[in-house]
């Protein structure tokens, strides 16, 4: 079993944190919010009073962090201290460059490090059964492996430093063009006057089928796990998807790369957020369609007391 420094606690981080020490791992975190700290302890993580503190005797060091400059920032300040041979393995889901620049502050200290981000949300960081994407070098990756196994349900080597990031960005543009597809036909099947029911049941067994449809469907009733069944709770939420779509379009102009779906998703989840829908799951985004601005759960709320008045 390893020493582990995990250095940010969050929604993902938390959980993940917590299979670890299931897993027998002795796990070291560091969360800036007194909260999430609160939530590790709890799971049996040994908090410290940060990051540097963290790191102190770890084997391995997890970064689970908002963005590319944090994590940039992070490596920077740590990478120095780290102890000899550790590996640092970073799950956040940022830019491919950043992702990158994190890999030689590593080298440049004899480092090993893997960028490897996630797919399945908060269930799936809470059940250990996350698809990592993994990009580093062989040697790495077969370090990283077993350190990720009780997190994951899938481990994939996707090559060389930033394409875990890669694959992570081009997958959930994928997905969240499908969704808004997916979307659009529920809006049009009810303008038809056909069922919600009836519709899954054709394009779930016909060439409509994919997985923001099967597993994730944007309307109550045909899939009881979904968050359309209650009112939206992410899940995933749509300021996340933006988040994503946003590093797609930035990686696809960097490239050169033709994405004019993956942009008019983006625009979509833009105004979609802009309408104060961010905490919402990203399924939700059948409501923008149909013309319908459900209010967030604070301003329905706000409204309810100032009618009391």
């Amino acid at each position: 079993m390893a020493t582990i420094a995990f250095i940010g606690l969050g929604n993902m981080g938390n959980p993940m944190a917590a299979n670890l020490v299931k897993a027998g791992h002795s796990v070291q975190g560091f969360d800036l919010l007194p909260e999430n700290l609160k939530i590790a302890a709890e799971n049996g993580v040994t908090v410290m009073a940060g990051a540097t503190a963290a790191i102190k005797g770890a084997e391995v060091v997890i970064t689970m962090l908002p963005a590319g400059r944090h994590v940039v920032s992070v490596y920077e300040d740590i990478a120095p201290k780290a102890g000899k041979d550790s590996l640092f393995i970073d799950s956040s889901t940022i830019d491919v460059e950043s992702a990158r620049k994190a890999h030689e502050i590593a080298k440049r200290h004899d480092l090993m490090s893997i960028d490897a981000p996630v797919s399945g949300g908060v269930g799936g960081a809470t059940a250990g059964t996350l698809t990592f994407m993994a990009g580093g070098s062989n040697e790495a990756f077969a370090r990283a492996e077993p350190i990720l196994e009780p997190m994951a349900g899938r481990i994939v080597h996707c090559g060389e430093a930033g394409s875990g990031q890669a694959a992570k960005i081009c997958n959930n543009m994928i997905l969240g063009i499908s969704m808004i597809g997916v979307s659009e036909a529920f809006v049009l099947a009810e303008k038809l006057g056909l069922s919600h029911q009836a519709l899954f049941d054709v394009a779930s067994t016909s060439s409509g089928q994919c997985w923001s449809l099967t597993s994730y469907c944007p309307v109550p009733g045909p899939v009881p796990a979904s968050p359309a069944n209650r009112g939206y709770k992410p899940g995933f939420a749509a300021a996340l998807m933006l988040k994503d779509l946003k590093l797609a379009q930035e990686a696809a102009q960097t490239a050169n790369a033709s994405t004019p779906l993956g942009a008019h998703a983006a625009q979509l989840y833009n105004l979609f957020n802009a309408h104060g829908h961010g905490g919402d799951d990203f399924s939700a985004i059948v409501n923008f369609l149909r013309g319908i601005f459900p209010e967030t759960t604070e301003a329905a709320a706000k409204k309810q007391k100032k009618d009391q008045i």
